[in-house]
Parts: structure tokens; C-alpha cells; sequence
């Protein structure tokens, strides 16, 4: 068994290690939703660098404090994600074991549960959906959860049962989860709430559509959340706009939405992104009923993506 480290230093000592972490949280939340998961990656580097606690075993850090243990915690919750986001799906997994274990040793249950429902989307992206309903199930508990937090719940459900092949489930589950955003927020919304918001939820429900192949439903919502104001990870939306119009035949709106994203393509810091386009682009110069000028452009879309 490891033995629990008492944290280093004296009170003061202790209280600087919790600015340093919080203030951490910050500013890579703030690198993410501007300027995308690639560039917040060096960040996260430094962090793991300046904060040996990052790389510990959390059994060893038993002897913390509830408020420096909980702010480890949602430190590794946001690296997790940054890491998601960028394409490295082993290292996110350990941040989130690492955040889970740490949320449970001190109590935080609202951290544990966006863990999970972060570790059910990488599940699901992933190719593993069993997995991805297995963590989506483990943040309910006894007590209702709040509108917001609930209807995050079916949102992961609703994508991990569409890869499962399933047809009339998804359409049920996302239907629940738009009525449950609609009773609005509470004061039991935990603080990292914020982001479940009608563009965020209009995105799922047509990412969601275009995975049972329904078209005309997808793409209208597609289009809403991909052209609102948001943070950076968001044109993940944009991407899988594209490859509902290419999925559609709609080969106009599939040249006119490549001629407005290649320009920016390379600065996109989403590597879930890039690889949404990459693949949409190589269907399209392969698919023999797109257009000469499509293909050309899916083209230069994909020598204009980051590599």
C-alpha cells in the first residue's frame, strides 16, 4: 500500500499551490475556448511540470486538503478534455482516471460527474459505445439531477446509442433531452454548467440526426449551431455540418460551406475537427457523384488542414 504525502510546506505554502492550480484552471479553459485544444496542449505540459501533484498517484495525496484535492481534480477534469479535443485519446483517459480518483477521495461529486460524461463522449468517439452509456449511467444517483445536467446525460445516450445501430432510441433520447434543457437553469446547476447552452444542444440533436442519416433534420440544425457564437472546440459542428451536406448530396451547399472554412482551416486547434474534415474531404474525392469543382475544393480543403 502507498503511503499518503502530507502536502509540502506550511499554510501559506499550501495556499499558494491552491492559487497556482485554480488560476491553472483558468487560464487553460480560457486557451481552449479560444484558441482550440492544439494550442492549449504546451500549456498543459507546463501545468503537469509546475504542479508535481499532476503526476502523482492520487492514493498519495490522501493527506490534502478537501479544497487543494478538488482543484487537482478539476484540473485534470480540463486537461482531460484538452487532450480529448486534441486527438490524444490514451492520455485522456488517464487525466480522467486520474480526476475521477481525485474528485472521490474528496467528495466532489459535480466534477466526478463531468468526468463521466466527458469519458462517455471519448468513449463514443472512440468506436465504444457499451462503454460510453456504462460512464453516462454512473452519474445518476439518488437525488434528480438538475434540467441542464440531466439532459447531458441523454445527449451522451442518445450518441452512444445511434452507433449501437439503434433508431427510434436515439430520436427518444434527444427529444428528452431538448424537453429537459427547456425547464431552464436552477441554483443546483453546478458552476461548470455554463456551456449547456441552446447552440451546444442544437449541435447534439443535429450530430445526433445525421447519424441515422435523417438528413433533412440534421442539416438545419447543423447550420444554426455551427454559425452561433461560441467557444473554439465548437467548430466540430461546422465539420460535421460538411458531412451531413456530403452525406445529403447537396453538393452546392457542400462547396460554398468548404470555400468559407478552408481559408481558416489551418488555425482550427481541434483535432476532432481536423479529422472530421479530413475524412469528409477524402469521401468527396473519392465519391464519383460530386462535382469536378467539389472534389477540387475538398481537395484543397484537406492540404489547407494542420497536419
Amino acid at each position: 500500500m502507498t503511503a499518503a504525502a502530507a502536502p509540502p510546506g506550511g499554510a501559506e505554502e499550501q495556499d499558494a499551490a491552491l492559487r497556482l492550480a485554480v488560476a491553472t484552471i483558468g487560464r487553460l479553459v480560457a486557451l481552449d475556448a479560444g484558441r482550440g485544444a492544439r494550442a492549449a496542449v504546451p500549456a498543459v505540459r507546463e501545468a503537469v511540470r509546475r504542479i508535481p501533484e499532476l503526476a502523482a498517484a492520487p492514493a498519495t495525496l490522501r493527506g490534502y486538503g478537501p479544497d487543494r484535492l478538488a482543484a487537482l481534480a478539476e484540473l485534470s477534469e480540463v486537461i482531460g478534455w484538452i487532450l480529448f479535443d486534441a486527438g490524444r485519446y490514451r492520455a485522456a483517459r488517464r487525466a480522467n482516471a486520474r480526476a475521477l480518483a481525485l474528485a472521490e477521495l474528496c467528495g466532489d461529486r459535480w466534477t466526478a460527474r463531468l468526468v463521466l460524461l466527458n469519458h462517455s463522449m471519448l468513449a463514443t468517439h472512440t468506436g465504444r459505445p457499451r462503454a460510453a452509456l456504462a460512464a453516462a449511467a454512473r452519474v445518476t444517483g439518488p437525488r434528480p439531477l438538475p434540467a441542464r445536467v440531466a439532459g447531458l446525460v441523454l445527449v451522451r445516450q442518445a450518441h452512444a446509442t445511434a452507433l449501437l445501430g439503434a433508431r427510434a432510441e436515439p430520436l427518444e433520447l434527444i427529444s428528452r433531452a431538448r424537453s429537459r434543457f427547456l425547464d431552464g437553469v436552477s441554483r443546483r446547476d453546478p458552476h461548470w454548467a455554463w456551456w449547456i447552452d441552446e447552440p451546444e444542444l442544437l449541435g447534439h440533436e443535429g450530430w445526433v440526426q445525421a447519424r441515422l442519416r435523417r438528413w433533412d433534420r440534421a442539416i438545419p440544425l447543423l447550420h444554426r449551431a455551427a454559425t452561433a457564437p461560441g467557444p473554439s472546440y465548437r467548430h466540430l459542428f461546422t465539420a460535421e455540418l460538411l458531412a451531413a451536406l456530403a452525406g445529403a448530396g447537396a453538393w452546392r451547399e457542400a462547396e460554398e460551406l468548404i470555400a468559407r472554412i478552408a481559408p481558416g482551416a489551418a488555425a482550427i486547434g481541434s483535432v476532432r475537427t481536423t479529422e472530421t474534415l479530413r475524412r469528409t474531404a477524402a469521401a468527396l474525392r473519392r465519391d464519383p457523384a460530386a462535382p469536378a469543382p467539389l472534389r477540387d475544393a475538398a481537395a484543397f480543403l484537406r492540404e489547407s488542414l494542420p497536419a
